[in-house]
């Protein structure tokens, strides 16, 4: 299956998903993150708000607040198709809206990526060897491939986003875990 009509699929998957168990996904999944060891180790997590079908990272930024860690988001630049880290303190700050629903922060509190320890990758779909199947946009692939770029890479999703491959290229970034409403785990070698 090409790429195309695998975004399709899955993003049909997910807005078929009712809001109620979104939300109850959504906390259990956070749930997960927040205690695993790579979350717990982290001082700078660079966390995505989320759209209204993903999954909801509101809680894990509430959590990596309260535990005192710094919370970094993308700020897009649509024209230069590019993203940098912004760092926000609480969700009153100002963000503009996309028609997508994409909240883009209207900081200029930029972060420079070798600060950031861990970050929490969206995707539509993600598979057991780290590949990852994105928007189509490349932001996240071209942020990752930062030569300065030291932060581990979790993948953070529903479990019915978990495939057994994803098609990928060499402008693909991989990740080093996922994270889901069912399981934390780390990406199967593929030496």
């Amino acid at each position: 299956m090409d790429k195309a009509q695998l975004r399709r699929d899955l993003r049909n998957g997910l807005l078929d998903m009712s809001s109620e168990t979104r939300r109850h996904k959504s906390l259990r999944a956070c749930l997960n993150l927040v205690s695993s060891g790579l979350f717990q180790d982290a001082s700078t997590v660079m966390m995505y708000l989320s759209l209204p079908y993903e999954v909801d990272t509101d809680e894990a930024i509430e959590q990596a607040w309260s535990l005192g860690k710094t919370v970094v988001v993308p700020r897009i630049f649509w024209q230069k198709k590019t993203m940098v880290a912004v760092r926000i303190e609480s969700f009153q700050e100002e963000f503009s809206v996309s028609v997508s629903g994409l909240r883009n922060p209207v900081s200029q509190a930029a972060v420079s990526v070798e600060k950031v320890d861990l970050v929490v990758v969206p995707g539509l779909g993600f598979d057991t060897q780290g590949n990852r199947l994105g928007h189509g946009g490349g932001y996240y692939d071209r942020f990752l491939a930062s030569p300065l770029m030291k932060a581990r890479r979790c993948g953070f999703a529903f479990e019915q986003q978990i495939m057994a491959h994803i098609p990928n290229n060499d402008e693909d970034q991989a990740m080093d875990f996922w994270v889901t409403d069912k399981q934390a785990m780390s990406v199967v070698s593929q030496a």
